[in-house]
């Protein structure tokens, strides 16, 4: 509910949908950068009518987001979103919240091959969020005997301690945690589901996420560059299947941003975010790397269940196929992300050589004895 004691600007929602964002997707304009702040901080507080806030995320979602609306909305998460970084500096994977429903989450296997190669993992999610509300994260770690309900601190040690880090939503982020019931009434999707996934609760310095469209990943790159709170290094972002943090079999697109190779905000290098020189995409065929595999190959009926036992098969290596090779090349994503390795080839060296010497099932049990 809205405090009584809290003060806004000029631009209660209402307003925002009759004078900028509401008049359909063709003539709506764009927020300012102070009215996404605004916006975002009137509904955190809980002061919309829930009717209001339908038709504003609607409309949002209509007109499609600009990376300054996102770049706001983001910084005013952040405001409040408890952080605990470790001592070690993480690949912070932000797969989509409300999950998977076809085919086997491969992050948690990938991401304790990837930590023990000596690239650090962080995993983040909620517990089956809005609007799929299917299986996440969470839930395979849950069938793991992993202990996932933990505080950020909590978190953080488990990445210092293992190697691999999960941190859990309502624990540090419990002011998108509150918006559960209006997202669940809606639907669909909104900016919401998008910046829930950059909250980077352990404050890493590379991001990797996932994309269907490459557009896309431009805009999570420029959203990265308008945000006032996040100062990232790298991020790398591909195709994932089902829009999650796991490469699709055969052609994959991927996009690479360094912040480095920027150059300052008036162009000095061409532009900053993906109209920098710093930007990069380019393609990888699973097939290249000797994988015959298809999507329809990586199918189960039952996402979290089979996902775990997946990832204790493929650690302890007792499985191979298409399953422990989807594994091998997703890790190698995320040591090459974290610059353990100069190419994806040699992620995937390094990937395997942890797999057959039984360091990467060295992980999975810290994780379950923490």
């Amino acid at each position: 509910m809205a405090q009584a004691t809290q003060e806004f600007g000029e631009w209660p929602l209402k307003r925002l949908m009759t004078e900028v964002c509401g008049s359909g997707h063709k003539s709506a304009d764009d927020l300012t950068r102070a009215q996404a702040t605004e916006a975002f901080e009137r509904i955190l507080a809980g002061e919309p009518d829930p009717t209001t806030l339908g038709a504003f995320w609607l409309a949002n979602r209509w007109k499609r987001n600009t990376p300054e609306e996102l770049g706001a909305y983001v910084d005013v998460m952040c405001d409040r979103v408890e952080y605990a970084e470790p001592d070690a500096d993480p690949v912070d994977c932000g797969a989509n919240y409300d999950g998977k429903g076809r085919t086997a989450i491969l992050g948690v296997a990938a991401g304790a091959v990837a930590a023990a190669a000596g690239t650090p993992v962080v995993v983040h999610s909620g517990d089956r969020v809005p609007t799929q509300k299917q299986d996440a994260y969470k839930h395979v770690l849950d069938e793991l005997g992993v202990h996932t309900e933990l505080t950020p601190s909590d978190s953080a040690d488990m990445v210092d301690e293992t190697g691999f880090g999960f941190y859990y939503q309502p624990a540090f982020n419990p002011a998108i945690d509150d918006l559960f019931e209006r997202r669940d009434m809606m639907g669909v999707r909104s900016f919401v589901n998008t910046v829930e996934t950059l909250a980077n609760p352990a404050g890493a310095s590379t991001h990797l996420g996932s994309f269907y469209h490459l557009a896309f990943a431009k805009k999570v790159v420029d959203t990265f560059v308008e945000s006032e709170f996040h100062d990232l290094d790298r991020v790398l972002m591909f195709q994932g299947m089902e829009g999650y943090d796991d490469v699709r079999p055969g052609y994959t697109k991927v996009a690479e941003w360094d912040a480095a190779g920027d150059g300052d905000a008036d162009g000095a290098d061409g532009g900053a975010g993906s109209e920098g020189a710093s930007f990069d995409d380019f393609e990888i065929e699973t097939a290249d790397y000797g994988m015959d595999l298809e999507e329809e190959d990586l199918a189960v009926d039952d996402v979290a269940g089979e996902s775990a036992a997946i990832t204790e098969d493929v650690l302890a290596g007792e499985r191979d196929g298409a399953f422990a090779d989807a594994v091998a090349v997703n890790a190698a994503l995320r040591i090459y992300a974290g610059e353990g390795a100069e190419s994806i080839e040699e992620g995937l060296d390094a990937a395997r050589e942890v797999i057959d010497d039984g360091s990467a099932y060295e992980v999975l049990e810290a994780l379950r004895e923490f």
